[in-house]
């Protein structure tokens, strides 16, 4: 681990599979990363639209950043948030994209049942990649992760088990 001003970040070779795949499994980090990889570059954690109160928010950034789907640096009294895309990329080619094509299919028929209804969270109004509903999201199924199964570091994304997606 490497220490950043007391933020501890895990080295790229540290990475773990199963450590990445349980962050990404829960759907509000999920869309925190997929928001992160949208508009490249670094966001305090406040600048995320999301339907969670601001300590479980701080869980949520820790977990990321655990796991190594993140890096944090403090700016001040906050914590400024980037994707490590390149240390991912290197390590687990193709996981990222994969898992962020599958939550974006996933999420599409949620979108657009927001938009529908007027809710807006998530429906892409307020810049917030559309998940749709992270409530109901959260107790069901995770495709995304599901997708992903039989993915092993460095095999290029060979053996992704696709779930109706062409790998």
């Amino acid at each position: 681990m490497q220490a950043n001003d007391q933020i501890l970040h895990p080295e790229a070779e540290e990475l773990e599979l199963g450590s990445i795949l349980h962050a990404l499994s829960d759907p509000v980090r999920l869309r925190i990363v997929a928001e992160l990889a949208r508009r490249e570059g670094e966001y305090a954690c406040g600048s995320f639209s999301l339907p969670v109160t601001k300590s479980t928010c701080t869980h949520h950034f820790k977990v990321l950043r655990e796991a190594g789907l993140i890096h944090q640096r403090p700016q001040g009294t906050t914590r400024l948030n980037r994707l490590r895309r390149e240390d991912l990329d290197r390590r687990f080619p193709g996981l990222l994209d994969t898992v962020l094509r599958a939550a974006e299919a996933d999420g599409a028929a949620g979108a657009a049942r927001d938009d529908a209804a007027g809710a807006g969270a998530g429906a892409g109004g307020d810049g917030a990649v559309g998940f749709g509903d992270c409530t109901e999201a959260a107790g069901g199924e995770r495709p995304a992760v599901a997708a992903v199964a039989g993915f092993r570091a460095g095999d290029g994304g060979s053996r992704v088990a696709s779930a109706g997606m062409g790998a």
